[in-house]
């Protein structure tokens, strides 16, 4: 694969430290949520910024496959990401898992499920995650 643009940023302090991007576009506090064993503090935590990035990227792919199949995209389409956190079932460190659930206002149900196969394929972070973690997604 040639890269045609890279993302650039840093942590200090892991979850309960900062993070921000190499051109400071970005810069966020951490903190770890109370079910982790944190204070729940006020900054963001890793799996926050994964469902914001996840979602984001899945609709970009869905509107990269609408243009493709020459369909309009409502301004209101949505996909809203929950990325769980646990013990893995081996035991030996944490896992994820991603249920990403799409809103296409005004698509046929079935159309909407079509569309959104084809965006599981396109999409990078759904091809990264695929068969490394339980990725569900479901068309509202």
């Amino acid at each position: 694969m040639k890269a045609l643009y890279h993302a650039h940023g840093h942590a200090t302090g892991g979850r309960t430290g900062h993070a921000e991007t190499d051109d400071g576009r970005l810069k966020i506090d951490l903190s770890t949520p109370k079910e982790l064993g944190g204070d729940g503090g006020a900054g963001t935590n890793p799996e926050q910024l994964f469902a914001l990035g996840y979602s984001a990227c899945f609709l970009g792919a869905m509107k990269f496959v609408a243009m493709q199949e020459k369909v309009k995209l409502p301004e209101t389409t949505t996909v809203k990401a929950s990325i769980g956190i646990g013990p893995r079932d081996d035991g030996t460190g944490f896992g994820i898992n991603a249920h990403l659930t799409i809103t296409i206002p005004g698509m046929e149900h079935e159309a909407a499920k079509a569309l959104v196969h084809q965006a599981e394929i396109v999409c990078p972070y759904a091809h990264a995650t695929r068969g490394n973690i339980d990725n569900r997604f479901t068309v509202a």
